[in-house]
């Protein structure tokens, strides 16, 4: 594009602000057209093999021109033809002339569309399941070193039992664990449309080899080989089953449904002081209340992840729509909700990654916070204390529901403090009860720190070894 007029165009900001280089080059034209033309090269020498006359010249043409695309050739070519492909193979046509008579030979568009799809979707959940290792592994250092921290912790957006600042962000990685299973299978199961023709029923290539049906089976497994693949769908229409597409987007969203979560619960920390995003020196919260600090990537994590979680729903139309062999209004909604979920989940992932390596604690916020109500958490265990000394289990019951709600009383109504254990030990029916070990937060949160050290040694530390280096993934956030 012109540099005068870029300012005139609209531009994705998944593009221009959100998306890493590296995932916005799979999802790029000069990727997917190289692409085209390294499968028309696997074609052609998988045809050439098999015995159809295809000559070194016109294979050698073919290899030296995969990457040097003319772009305004090929856009003047759609101009005039209404198609694609068409204009993109005529663009290689001038560039390799020997092989002009040969390209394409007994394919359909979708023959190199949606093997080229496979190829692209390949390198995406490459890249994602890299930055989920990365943002596990992330997790997994916070977690350690905040293990043994309590915080007070929340069941219907109330104040509820303790856990510690390190299992709860273990919850967060957990969630993106179950997420890199599923990206994983994906990766596992991902196969090539295969060569298949116009309906998927191979006629053109029986046709091009006099009826011998191995030729075309063979031509079909060779084409996958040379594109690093070892598995073809075993039948397709003139497409493969658009049900792939929704398996691979829901299994972003299922990332993007993650980061939600995690994103949100910081953003609600925020709010209580408790946790902050990293801070640029020079960041500017608000233009009008200075001093805010506002907890911005998260709500662009939230931001991004609603969109995500409605790209979802899109391949579930299309699958849905398809009318027999293909119709071809999949086609412009491929173009949008493909790429655009791969970028989405791309910079989510970035901007997590980045978050949780600079996510700072305010550790006396939590402490005080958590002591403000943990008089009310420990009760029964006060209960439970005094009756093992005699006292009568539903009178002590009737005393502490007395007191708790004078004390909440002076805390809603009147702003003043949670006085609850000055009441409790002015009252003689607690007074062999140890108030100093009973207020320790510790004596609370259960198994939750060796849960921590458990899950990072027994669940986060095999991710880190599939990925070696995810610590040291490298994330850029452009804004």
């Amino acid at each position: 594009m012109d540099p005068a007029l870029a300012e005139q165009v609209y531009q994705s900001p998944l593009v221009t602000r959100n998306a890493s280089r590296d995932m916005l080059a799979v999802f790029s034209p000069q990727r997917k057209f190289s692409t085209w033309r390294r499968i028309w090269l696997a074609l052609a020498e998988a045809e050439q093999e098999l015995g159809l006359p295809i000559t070194d010249e016109q294979l050698a043409q073919m290899k030296a021109h995969l990457d040097d695309i003319d772009f305004e050739e090929a856009a003047r070519q759609e101009q005039r033809l209404r198609h694609d492909v068409m204009a993109h193979l005529h663009t290689f046509a001038k560039a390799a002339p020997a092989a002009k008579p040969i390209l394409h030979l007994g394919a359909t568009s979708m023959d190199i569309v949606d093997n080229a799809d496979m190829l692209l979707m390949r390198d995406g959940l490459a890249i994602v399941a890299r930055k989920l290792a990365a943002l596990i592994d992330a997790l997994g250092r916070f977690a350690l070193e905040w293990k043994s921290l309590p915080a007070l912790c929340y069941t219907h957006l109330q104040p509820a039992q303790p856990s510690t600042v390190g299992k709860r962000a273990v919850l967060w990685s957990y969630d993106f664990v179950l997420a890199l299973a599923d990206i994983e299978l994906r990766q596992q199961t991902l196969m090539l449309r295969g060569i298949k023709g116009t309906t998927g029923t191979q006629a053109s290539f029986l046709e091009l080899f006099a009826g011998d049906r191995e030729k075309v089976r063979q031509l079909e497994f060779k084409v996958a080989r040379k594109l690093g693949f070892q598995r073809v769908h075993p039948v397709s229409g003139q497409t493969y089953s658009r049900l792939v597409d929704v398996q691979l987007v829901v299994a972003l969203a299922t990332v993007g449904a993650a980061a939600y979560k995690m994103a949100q619960d910081i953003r609600l920390l925020a709010a209580f002081k408790e946790l902050e995003e990293p801070w640029e020196a020079d960041q500017v919260g608000s233009t009008a209340m200075a001093y805010k600090r506002n907890p911005a990537l998260c709500e662009r994590v939230n931001g991004l992840a609603r969109w995500l979680l409605g790209l979802a729903q899109q391949p579930l139309f299309t699958a849905a729509q398809q009318m027999f062999e293909r119709t071809l209004d999949d086609s412009a909604n491929k173009r949008l909700s493909i790429p655009e979920a791969f970028l989405c989940t791309d910079a989510i992932l970035d901007i997590l990654i980045h978050v949780t390596r600079g996510l700072v604690v305010n550790r006396h916020v939590i402490e005080q916070r958590l002591r403000n109500e943990l008089p009310f958490m420990i009760t029964e265990n006060l209960l439970m204390a005094a009756v093992k000394v005699g006292g009568d289990r539903q009178d002590l019951h009737e005393r502490i529901r007395r007191h708790s709600l004078a004390a909440a009383r002076e805390v809603k109504e009147h702003g003043r403090p949670n006085d609850l254990i000055h009441r409790l030990k002015a009252d003689p029916a607690f007074s062999v009860v140890n108030f100093n070990a009973a207020l320790e937060p510790e004596r609370y949160v259960g198994c939750a720190v060796e849960q921590v050290s458990e899950f990072v040694e027994q669940t986060v530390q095999p991710i880190r070894q599939r990925y070696g280096g995810c610590a040291e993934q490298k994330v850029s956030l452009k804004v």
